[in-house]
């Protein structure tokens, strides 16, 4: 089930107009406004599973940055990302053993290095959008204090305790969007993120898309009109989210 919520979804068109670029050793892509903007305030996106090497990462990142915002995508899977091929073939996918090698833990540092970086360069406030795999590693960088605002879409490997350190210990405003069908962050944890944060001094919301399923925030079929809304109500709430506490 774990597999099937990680490796399934709709490839997007769209040609990415950002750059990769090397910053702390690690692969990144960087989507930039257009014009003047806010050089102190950055995005960090955090992938799911299929990484930079998915164009639909890349053009989420380049609309982040059409609403005014430096948007910073680390290679998470350092060049061994799930390709788009492992949609139509997931026996293929040795998923225990990728996570192994790609653990949040491990990319914890190689992101933070990203983070140190760009503060030399005169950021002083982050927010992190994450996906799937992703959405479970911005709640790391919020524990320890390393962003200023979260967002976290249909987020995978997320357990309860994590809520509970959530509400207990973090600063960040934190926005959930969830779904109908989803394994990994089902009704379950949705009721006990309401219960346990619907007091959360900093901020907090949990928007909910009916009719989607784990992944529609990124891989959604855009074919079907409930996952289109869901998937742009989803980067909506996450650019208000930005705008009112980034």
């Amino acid at each position: 089930s774990l597999l099937a919520d990680l490796l399934s979804g709709v490839r997007h068109e769209g040609t990415p107009a950002g750059k990769l670029e090397e910053i702390a050793g690690v692969k990144t892509y960087i989507a930039l406004p257009e014009g003047e903007y806010d050089k102190t305030k950055a995005v960090i996106y955090l992938c799911d599973a299929f990484g930079i090497e998915l164009e639909n990462n890349l053009l989420l990142c380049d609309d982040f940055a059409r609403n005014g915002y430096q948007v910073y995508a680390p290679d998470l899977f350092e060049g061994e990302a799930a390709t788009p091929e492992f949609l139509d073939d997931r026996a293929a996918f040795d998923f225990m053993a990728w996570l192994g090698r790609h653990s949040p833990a491990h990319n914890f540092t190689r992101v933070k290095g990203v983070l140190d970086e760009l503060r030399k360069q005169g950021v002083t406030r982050f927010a992190g959008t994450g996906y799937c795999y992703g959405g479970r590693m911005v709640f790391d960088f919020a524990f320890a204090d390393e962003i200023q605002v979260s967002a976290t879409s249909h987020p995978s490997l997320l357990q309860i305790a994590d809520l509970e350190k959530y509400a207990s210990t973090a600063k960040a405003p934190l926005l959930i969007n969830a779904c109908e069908v989803d394994e990994q962050f089902p009704k379950e944890k949705q009721d006990k993120a309401l219960e346990l944060l619907q007091d959360f001094k900093p901020g907090f919301k949990q928007a909910y898309f009916d009719g989607c399923v784990h992944g529609f925030a990124v891989r959604g079929d855009m074919s079907d009109p409930k996952v289109k809304a869901g998937k742009e109500g989803a980067f909506s709430n996450t650019v208000e989210w930005f705008k009112k506490y980034l």
